[in-house]
């Protein structure tokens, strides 16, 4: 996930900054890295901890299965077979290579490195590491969800308002440019919902029709 294609969000969970990135709704990751620090001042150890669980591992395969089409659900069985044991080490590389998984990652670079975690998975690390601390993380990214679709409800309203003013200054443009006295009804119609498409085009990058 590059840097240049994603938006650095933060939460704040009872003193601790927890990082977001994201690009859409399908492709959110909170920071595991700063959850774990609740806890450890070794947050990687603490995060492999908890994924040596065999109850971990299935509850991520279930999790892949249920929201990841690309999942190698044929190979999850090999991949789990030791989890749980004294030797076993889960790989979050071979997780993505060998599997195609997508819900748990890890991002290098020295500021704002770590792994992510899309937030289902995230917030059951949370309750793994404190229950208590996962209300905080859920008070607080319930209220970032909030502001974010404050913000999409405002700039769609202020779009609309915007078009409804260009709409009229538009068809005023239009009958008196190129409404010819000779065209039939018809004709004039289509005019009308052909100029429509361009400023929709314009303001909201589609047609009306899509």
């Amino acid at each position: 996930m590059s840097t240049n294609q994603t938006i650095k969000e933060t939460i704040h969970a009872n003193g601790i900054d927890i990082s977001i990135y994201t690009k859409d709704i399908k492709t959110e990751y909170i920071s595991l890295t700063d959850i774990a620090r609740f806890r450890s001042i070794d947050p990687r150890f603490t995060i492999h901890s908890w994924l040596r669980s065999r109850d971990i591992v299935e509850f991520l395969g279930l999790w892949e299965c249920l929201y990841n089409p690309d999942f190698k659900r044929t190979g999850f069985d090999t991949f789990k077979k030791d989890a749980g044991s004294n030797a076993y080490t889960f790989s979050i590389k071979e997780w993505n290579d060998q599997l195609h998984g997508i819900g748990i990652l890890s991002k290098s670079g020295r500021y704002g490195g770590g792994i992510f975690a899309q937030a289902d998975i995230a917030l059951e690390f949370a309750s793994w590491l404190s229950p208590e601390f996962k209300l905080y993380i859920v008070k607080d990214y319930q209220r970032l969800k909030t502001e974010e679709n404050s913000r999409l409800s405002l700039n769609w309203n202020l779009n609309r308002e915007i078009s409804k003013i260009n709409y009229k200054i538009h068809t005023d443009a239009i009958k008196d440019n190129l409404i010819l006295p000779e065209i039939t009804p018809k004709q004039e119609s289509y005019i009308y919902a052909n100029e429509a498409d361009l400023l929709n085009v314009a303001l909201f990058g589609e047609t009306a029709n899509l």
